[in-house]
């Protein structure tokens, strides 16, 4: 069982900034695929971007040039770097760690972009 706990969420302005943590709870972090997902109110929950152990990417077409994603393995954490944020960037922002059909979910952070 891997834990994954969420922290940065928050409160901003359209155009600024924020930067999303996900600190996991295992010793075999490097293994997993990390992803960052969001759902907003009445809509699906989506990709916003996954990065592979071997450092592989991939981002959501609505956020390819405004969000990095990263990850500290000696940290056990993943990152996701979100500049130039939109209002229609509001949604809670979930850590997803996979490896093979095992998969875990983090409670979810709350960003919320006014305009």
């Amino acid at each position: 069982q891997v834990q994954l706990v969420e922290s940065g969420g928050g409160l901003v302005q359209a155009g600024g900034s924020l930067r999303l943590s996900c600190a996991a709870s295992t010793t075999r972090f490097s293994i997993y695929t990390m992803g960052w997902y969001r759902q907003a109110p009445g809509k699906q929950r989506e990709l916003v971007a996954r990065i592979t152990s071997t450092g592989f990417i991939t981002y959501g077409d609505s956020v390819k040039g405004r969000f990095t994603i990263s990850r500290d393995n000696a940290k056990n954490t993943v990152y996701l770097q979100m500049i130039s944020l939109k209002p229609e960037d509001t949604a809670v922002y979930y850590c997803n760690a996979q490896y093979f059909t095992n998969g875990y979910w983090g409670q979810g952070t709350q960003v919320t972009v006014s305009s």
